[in-house]
């Protein structure tokens, strides 16, 4: 999965509401068959979903997920029959509690994706840890299959608050925990890429900001929204700014100056610099180039 900085939410039964989330510049729409769907409104969710994934996936170059109901429902084969289709990026897959959750979907969305004519691999899978038992397994979950992606929850009074008996602060330090240990997990399984959900107040674009950008330096690289308004803050929230960018390619020529010269390791605005610094720099440049190409940005001004 393309590394997505802001993923909007649009309940699935909500088709006018997609065009105005592609409007708000997110990278991903998340077209949601669960929580924001009433349970009357399920088979029209799907209906207008997988009519919403064929538009997408012919009229725009955002991200496709949608996020199925779980394995504990009556609905999770219609909705994964009903959306694995041409266009459709991966599944956010909720309630998730371990690994033999992701081989059941994996074997689902494989059975679907044959019967669509699509290659087998095509749609990736997103877990969503919000459940203690998920974050007690989050190792083996993020090294299961299909699995392009995870998202950390870390919202206000919801499932995972509820879970572990957290008291949610702006401040994030209740959870702070929860995120580095997905975050590591992450990248101990070879994913560069791990989103985070989600900021529920949706006027305090100042507090989205400072939450979007704790969470940026904690190493996820992007963020679930609920609301239009929120994209633009998130889209720079986890970017980079040109200062930052030119200092790390300056790194890396200073670095290959002083390899070309013989020298292992070199001094560089004051610090001392080696190949371990320089392949750091390397990789989060290059991550930058991939985000970049979902929007056609570069960096954000220097601040």
């Amino acid at each position: 999965m393309f590394p997505y900085r802001s993923l909007l939410f649009v309940p699935g039964h909500k088709e006018s509401w997609v065009d105005k989330g592609v409007a708000s510049g997110a990278h991903a729409l998340i077209l949601d068959l669960e929580d924001a769907v009433p349970e009357g409104d399920k088979a029209l969710a799907r209906e207008v979903t997988a009519a919403s994934v064929d538009r997408l996936g012919k009229e725009s170059n955002v991200g496709v997920v949608v996020r199925v109901n779980a394995l504990d429902t009556p609905h999770f084969g219609a909705d994964l029959e009903a959306v694995v289709r041409p266009g459709l990026t991966a599944v956010l897959v909720p309630k998730v509690y371990d690994v033999k959750d992701l081989v059941a979907f994996d074997a689902l969305v494989r059975h679907f994706e044959i019967a669509a004519g699509m290659p087998v691999g095509t749609v990736g899978l997103v877990p969503s840890f919000e459940t203690a038992k998920a974050l007690q397994n989050v190792e083996q979950i993020a090294a299961g299959p299909r699995v392009v992606s995870l998202m950390a929850a870390a919202a206000k009074d919801a499932d995972i608050s509820r879970e572990v008996g957290f008291t949610w602060t702006p401040g994030g330090e209740e959870t702070l925990y929860l995120r580095s240990r997905v975050v590591l997990a992450a990248r101990a399984a070879g994913l560069r890429h791990v989103v985070l959900g989600l900021w529920q107040d949706l006027h305090n674009l100042d507090g989205l900001r400072e939450f979007a950008e704790a969470n940026h330096r904690l190493g996820f690289g992007g963020q679930v929204i609920i609301h239009p308004s929120h994209a633009p803050v998130v889209n720079e929230a986890y970017s980079l700014s040109d200062a930052v960018l030119s200092r790390y390619a300056a790194m890396v020529k200073a670095y290959e100056d002083g390899a070309a010269a013989g020298h292992g390791a070199v001094m560089f605005d004051g610090e001392h610099i080696d190949l371990a610094h320089a392949e750091n720099a390397r990789q989060i440049l290059q991550f930058h180039t991939n985000q970049s190409d979902l929007s056609g940005t570069t960096g954000k001004g220097a601040h």
